[in-house]
């Protein structure tokens, strides 16, 4: 490069990219790199609200205002799309969500010379950030930042252990992982932590899954006003205001059909929502989050029917899929290839996707177009604020 550059657009990873394809860590369009590599802040530069930002490797955009991550949200998933060579009919507002937000997250313990690093870890590295601050995590989890480093200070241990962390009706839901109870001493100060902060439960891998240590009472998780009971590690949105407007989203581009069929349904995160004035099947693999979601469909009697079924390996058929209306899926990271192959050879004729991952769910859509659907409506989601994880829920329909 023998001049100076303008920063055009983030790539995927978050780096700044030049319209000569150059890739500038830490650059944001409207910077301008010079040829030494020197950057120039241009207008949508802001100061990080976080101290630890650009070692920590939880946030990557906090130097972007938020013209900037509205921006790459939304081209993510258009790209994702066009892509494929689709586009959508309407494109929806992108959703951002706010600062202080997260209800969910896992951190890192690690003892480092005399005191416990808590936080997570840095990009590329096993390293931890011990956090002094979050302005990512929701306040009711952050206060327990500092009880949680007392707490894996007392238990001792060797290497890291993993913390999750999430919000829960009754309040902190607690799993530890990688990490032993030595004696009975132990255990008593981890009862004496899940007291002293009112935890709502405690568990701990010791490496044979979840043990249940403290559960004063059942925990749950209230979804579009049902009480869902909330196993260990059970999946969740990692914001209710995404998850609102999503939820929203569904309801109505489904309105008027029924019954649904929700598909990698969870706990019931769509199926509680889409309950009232139709019959809803939820459809999920996962044994725990399946009973969960079956006993508070047992108080929406004639509403929510549940079937414990891998949809991987066993999809929906057609025939089974020609009994509903409409189809709701919400599938892991890796999409729902096997499922949708089954709905474009369906008579179905509306099916709302949510993804986390726009690139699986773009091969999905091709699926689909090729089938004769067309992308109706696109909504890109950005829960997870100042990261480059987008999220989108969209409506496909074809003429029946």
């Amino acid at each position: 490069m023998s001049e100076a550059e303008t920063i055009s657009r983030l790539a995927a990873k978050g780096d700044g990219v030049t319209q000569s394809g150059r890739h500038v860590k830490g650059a944001v369009p409207g910077d301008v790199v010079s040829e030494d590599g020197t950057i120039a802040a241009g207008p949508h530069r802001i100061e990080p609200s976080c101290n630890h930002f650009g070692t920590c490797g939880g946030c990557q955009l906090q130097h972007a205002d938020e013209e900037t991550l509205r921006a790459f949200v939304t081209d993510r998933v258009v790209n994702a799309a066009r892509g494929q060579g689709i586009e959508p009919d309407r494109l929806l507002d992108t959703h951002l969500s706010p600062p202080t937000s997260r209800r969910r997250a896992t951190l890192h313990a690690a003892r480092l010379q005399n005191r416990i690093a808590l936080g997570f870890r840095e990009a590329g590295s096993h390293r931890i950030v011990d956090l002094v601050q979050c302005p990512i995590l929701a306040p009711k989890l952050a206060q327990y930042l500092s009880p949680l480093r007392d707490l894996v200070c007392t238990l001792g241990g060797k290497g890291a252990v993993d913390v999750g962390l999430s919000l829960c009706d009754q309040g902190l839901d607690l799993n530890l992982g990688h990490i032993e109870l030595d004696g009975l001493v132990a255990t008593e100060k981890l009862l004496d932590f899940a007291r002293d902060t009112k935890a709502a439960r405690v568990s701990m891998d010791q490496g044979f899954g979840p043990d249940i240590v403290w559960e004063p009472e059942p925990v749950t998780i209230t979804l579009s006003g049902m009480p869902v009971l909330m196993p260990v590690g059970a999946f969740l949105q990692a914001t209710r205001d995404a998850e609102k407007r999503m939820v929203a989203d569904a309801r109505a581009w489904l309105k008027g059909s029924s019954p649904v069929v929700d598909l990698f349904a969870g706990l019931g995160t769509f199926a509680m929502a889409l309950r009232e004035g139709r019959k809803v099947l939820a459809v999920e693999a996962d044994r725990a989050a399946h009973l969960a979601c079956k006993a508070a469909a047992a108080r929406a009697p004639g509403q929510i029917f549940t079937l414990h079924r891998d949809l991987f390996r066993n999809p929906l058929q057609p025939s089974e899929l020609e009994r509903f209306a409409a189809a709701v899926l919400d599938p892991p990271r890796a999409g729902a290839k096997a499922q949708i192959a089954q709905i474009a050879a369906s008579d179905l004729s509306r099916v709302v996707y949510v993804s986390c991952n726009p690139s699986s769910w773009s091969r999905d859509a091709a699926t689909l177009v090729e089938a004769g659907f067309k992308l109706e409506e696109l909504r890109p989601v950005g829960q997870f604020r100042w990261s480059t994880h987008v999220e989108l829920v969209s409506l496909f329909t074809r003429s029946s």
